[in-house]
């Protein structure tokens, strides 16, 4: 589904991303772990092309691109295929729940309004929210804010879902909810990419996991075989640290 070759970028001269090779395929939930700085946010942020890369090529259902020369048009007809979930939700304030579901849809995608809102509610309520639709952002709790975010993205039906650290900014009691949610979605088959610092998750709910570290892949493999016998010295060393928490969820 999603193929990645010798990504790099850099920001003021220091290099973030080395050469980054990555293959996704359709179903993959696949976790990307590392210490602070290994670059899995910049990683994220230009297969979405919040950033652009300075090298390096995306073949996505069968077609190639270039990072750094996609047009406004190649842009536009992956992210139709994509979707991406925030740390930090990037809701619009002054929209109600369901509203921020369908704005997308609505002005991206030209969508009905009575098509969309359709939709948003079947979102909301995957999410367990149907009942807080006309809510505002600042009258929910921040991981139902994070819910709504995911929503937004289940709504937009995309081939493949970005996640970078979607628990980070939550609450330790809030972070098992949002959890369950990408529990569920990868129940169902969906594709995922999740940049995580929650052990438990990514041991018992990804089915890939890719260690990076100054960025670089340092190795990827099943999440079984990553957790209990990884190759490479620096993945024992990272797994072993951080061990503790990866029996939980």
């Amino acid at each position: 589904m999603l193929e990645i070759r010798q990504l790099r970028k850099s920001f003021d001269g220091a290099e973030i991303l080395k050469g980054v090779d990555l293959r996704v395929e359709k179903g993959d939930v696949v976790a990307i772990l590392g210490p602070s700085g290994a670059g899995k946010t910049t990683l994220l942020r230009c297969l979405n092309f919040l950033e652009t890369a300075d090298s390096g090529e995306m073949t996505f259902d069968g077609r190639t691109i270039d990072l750094r020369l996609a047009g406004k048009k190649e842009i536009a007809q992956i992210r139709r295929k994509t979707a991406f979930v925030f740390q930090n939700f990037n809701l619009f304030l002054n929209r109600t729940a369901l509203e921020n579901v369908t704005e997308g849809l609505v002005t991206a995608r030209r969508m009905q309004k009575e098509q969309a809102e359709r939709i948003g509610r079947e979102a909301l309520d995957k999410v367990g929210l149907s009942d807080r639709c006309d809510h505002f952002p600042d009258q929910l709790s921040g991981g139902q804010q994070q819910r709504v975010a995911i929503a937004r993205a289940v709504a937009a039906d995309p081939e493949i879902i970005y996640f970078d650290e979607p628990t980070s900014a939550l609450d330790p009691e809030l972070t098992g909810e949002v959890l369950s949610v990408m529990r569920r979605l990868a129940e169902e088959g969906r594709t995922m990419l999740v940049v995580t610092h929650e052990m438990g998750f990514a041991r018992n709910v990804s089915t890939r996991t890719v260690f990076m570290e100054q960025g670089l892949v340092v190795e990827v493999g099943d999440t079984r075989q990553m957790f209990e016998d990884p190759k490479e010295t620096r993945t024992q060393e990272f797994m072993r640290k951080i061990s503790g928490g990866a029996e939980a969820f």
